[in-house]
């Protein structure tokens, strides 16, 4: 099967009697593409920035429909978005206790399985870790070096010119990943348990280095955005793998 990486060719194409059946698309921009007469059955999109536009299907955008169908699996993912410290306090501990029942309920046997292309359990952890690192330790806390070394960094941070010397290169035990999780998860436990308004109102640099400077609140709410869409995406796999 051919594989177009890194290409903008197929940008403003149109594809009239083609066949896409079975293809893939991964970190790909699809934005404003437009579809009509097509068969979609069986046609599966995940994007983790839904939210943030539209997605209309036979004229009705659906993003509202599936953003509450979303909340009602996952009961507090609604708080993501909350803008108080209370809020922020109870979508913290309702993500936890989801998370809880995803690694009490998890064989051994699945925790370093996992489907195609995408992360096991033990993986998407170490990934949180990183997630917490990046949101509470070096965006809220400014800490010089916020990283621990067994953090899950995304694709194509090495392209992004980051310093991948950071981090572990073997895979660590689960028992540590287990434990590196735990204190993460404290430390914004800690956090979130006196913060006031006035602090979830100061500002920050993007701790990637992009141009856009949030709010230690929109920090907050990122790490919740982190929790809730992998929390989504593991038990999506672990369904899959059962």
């Amino acid at each position: 099967m051919t594989t177009y990486s890194g290409t903008d060719e197929f940008e403003g194409a149109t594809f009239m009697r083609a066949s896409f059946k079975g293809a893939t698309l991964r970190f790909s921009d699809v934005s404003g593409v437009t579809m009509r007469s097509v068969d979609v059955d069986g046609l599966d999109i995940d994007s983790h920035d839904l939210a943030m536009g539209t997605l209309v299907v036979n004229g009705v955008d659906v993003v509202p429909l599936v953003e509450a169908e979303l909340n009602r699996r996952f009961p507090g993912r609604e708080l993501q978005h909350a803008q108080t410290p209370e809020g922020l306090r109870e979508g913290w501990v309702a993500v936890q206790a989801a998370w809880a029942t995803i690694v009490a309920e998890t064989p051994p046997e699945l925790v370093d399985a996992h489907v195609e292309d995408e992360w096991s359990l033990a993986q998407t952890l170490r990934h949180l870790v990183l997630a917490t690192d990046t949101w509470l330790r070096r965006g809220i806390l400014r800490l010089e070096q916020p990283f621990h070394e067994i953090g899950q960094i995304f694709t194509g941070a090495a392209e992004m010119g980051f310093d991948m010397s950071i981090f572990r290169a073997e895979a660590p035990a689960y028992d540590e990943v287990l434990a590196v999780r735990a204190e993460r998860q404290q430390q914004v436990t800690d956090f979130l348990a006196y913060v006031s308004p006035e602090q979830l109102a100061e500002t920050r640099d993007d701790p990637w280095g992009f141009d856009w400077h949030p709010t230690v609140g929109d920090c907050v709410r990122v790490i919740l955005e982190e929790e809730w869409a992998h929390l989504r995406y593991i038990r999506r796999d672990l369904e899959r793998l059962r």
